[in-house]
């Protein structure tokens, strides 16, 4: 099998599907984000206020690249599609699954988590950088899974059966 990397938006369920199928496939999971905050030993809230958005993408881009083991279930951060190098590299390793998850849904889910730097935006801000991303998602995607009105064990069985 080859490694996957779940992709998607703030709050589509990457971490939390990664670690489930990880469990289900008797597979190692990674997950960037808490890569990234182990490595430089700062919250990604930290990064983002305290160096901004392009040093945290710099650190992201650097993790990934750690990633290159074969058979792993790779949780990504929200906006690892922000750089061509990051997709071109897990084109490359392996599947990539787009978790694709509607606004609506995500509005509901991120309702109170005042955690992630980008969701702390006005309205619209949010929807423009959903509404960006969700093309560059879809450009980079092996296999699209819909998550809306899913379980998150739903959504794991749905990937299983695509790849076992």
């Amino acid at each position: 099998m080859k490694t996957l990397y779940l992709i998607g938006f703030m709050g589509s369920g990457k971490s939390t599907i990664g670690e489930m199928l990880s469990n289900m496939l008797c597979l190692p999971h990674i997950d960037t984000d808490h890569m990234v905050e182990e490595v430089y030993e700062q919250t990604i809230a930290s990064i983002f206020q305290n160096y901004g958005e392009d040093t945290f993408r710099v650190y992201e881009s650097e993790v990934l690249k750690k990633t290159s083991q074969r058979n792993h279930i790779i949780s990504t951060g929200g906006g690892i599609v922000e750089q061509k190098e990051n997709t071109q590299y897990m084109n490359d390793t392996g599947c990539v699954i787009y978790l694709k998850t509607s606004f609506e849904e995500i509005a509901k889910r991120l309702e109170d988590d005042q955690s992630r730097p980008l969701w702390s935006q006005n309205l619209q801000e949010k929807k423009t950088l959903f509404n960006r991303r969700e093309k560059l998602y879809e450009r980079s995607a092996d296999k699209i899974i819909y998550t809306d009105n899913k379980s998150t064990k739903e959504i794991v069985e749905e990937i299983k059966e695509l790849f076992v």
